[in-house]
C-alpha cells in the first residue's frame, strides 16, 4: 500500500474532512431571548454554562454544510452520529467519504482519493494553532467552550446583549474571547486567535431545543491564516437524541494512506 504526504489545508480530502468535522444543528426555528443581569460575576456565568450542558447520550441527523474560501464555493450534506465522549462518526452520501473519531484516534478515507488518514490529533492542533483533543472537537459541535473556564479567572462584560468573558491575564501567544448568550448560557461566540502566527480561529453559534435540550441551530465558522480568509456554514436537519446506534467504519484495503509531516 502505498504512502502520501499531506501538505495543506486546501487539499481535497482534508477540506471536505474539516466541513465534516465542525457542524451544528437546525430544526425549523432559533432558541431566542433571554435578558443579560449585570449583577452576575463572571464566576456565576461560568457555572451556569456548565450546568446548562447538553445532557444526552446519543444524538444523530443530517448536517447541510456551506464552504467558501474566497475564490470557490462547495456545499455538501452528511450524516452526523455521536455517542457522547466516546465517538463522532459522519458519512457522506454513499459513503464516499467517512470519519470516525474517538478520545484516543482521528480516523477518515475518501473513496473519491482511494486515500485515508489514522491518526491522532496532533496535525489538527497544529493546522488551527491551538492544542485539539476529543473533548475540544466535541465542544465545539455542542456549543461548549472549547477551553475549561474553570481552569483561569475571566473578567466579564456584556456586549451586544450576550455575556463576554475574557482571561484577566493577557496571555502571551493567544487572544481569547467567549460570549455566551443569557437565555441558557451557551456559546455565542468563541475565539481563539495567534496574532503572531496571523491566525484566528472563530465560532457563532445559534441554538435549537431537541427533545427539551438546547443543542446549536447553526454555527457560523471563520478561519484566518495570514491572508487567507475560509468561512464554514452549517445547519443540522432531523435530530434526534438518544436513539440506538451503531457505528459502522472500514478502512478499505488498498488505500494509500496520507503520511503528515
Amino acid at each position: 500500500m502505498g504512502a502520501h504526504r499531506f501538505h495543506k489545508m486546501g487539499r481535497p480530502t482534508f477540506l471536505l474532512f474539516m466541513l465534516l468535522i465542525f457542524g451544528a444543528c437546525k430544526s425549523t426555528k432559533s432558541i431566542t431571548g433571554g435578558e443579560v443581569d449585570s449583577r452576575l460575576s463572571a464566576k456565576r456565568i461560568i457555572e451556569n454554562h456548565y450546568a446548562n450542558q447538553t445532557d444526552f447520550k446519543t444524538l444523530s441527523g443530517r448536517v447541510k454544510i456551506d464552504y467558501f474560501d474566497g475564490i470557490s464555493n462547495q456545499g455538501v450534506s452528511v450524516s452526523l452520529r455521536m455517542e457522547k465522549d466516546r465517538v463522532i462518526w459522519i458519512s457522506a452520501p454513499l459513503g464516499v467519504v467517512k470519519a470516525h473519531i474517538t478520545p484516543e484516534r482521528v480516523s477518515f478515507y475518501n473513496k473519491l482519493q482511494n486515500e485515508y488518514f489514522d491518526g491522532d490529533f496532533g496535525y489538527l492542533s497544529e493546522l488551527l494553532g491551538t492544542e485539539l483533543d476529543f473533548k475540544k472537537v466535541q465542544s465545539l459541535l455542542l456549543g461548549d467552550a472549547i477551553l475549561d473556564l474553570r481552569n483561569e479567572k475571566y473578567a466579564s462584560d456584556i456586549d451586544q446583549g450576550n455575556y463576554q468573558l475574557k482571561p484577566k491575564k493577557a496571555q502571551e501567544l493567544f487572544k481569547i474571547l467567549f460570549q455566551l448568550e443569557p437565555k441558557n448560557f451557551r456559546i455565542a461566540t468563541q475565539e481563539i486567535a495567534q496574532p503572531q502566527e496571523n491566525r484566528m480561529l472563530s465560532a457563532k453559534y445559534t441554538y435549537q431545543d431537541i427533545s427539551g435540550e438546547v443543542v446549536p441551530n447553526e454555527i457560523h465558522i471563520v478561519a484566518l491564516e495570514n491572508m487567507d480568509r475560509t468561512t464554514i456554514d452549517l445547519s443540522f436537519k432531523n435530530m434526534e437524541l438518544n436513539r440506538t446506534l451503531n457505528f459502522p467504519y472500514k478502512i478499505p484495503k488498498g488505500f494509500d494512506e496520507i503520511i503528515l509531516k
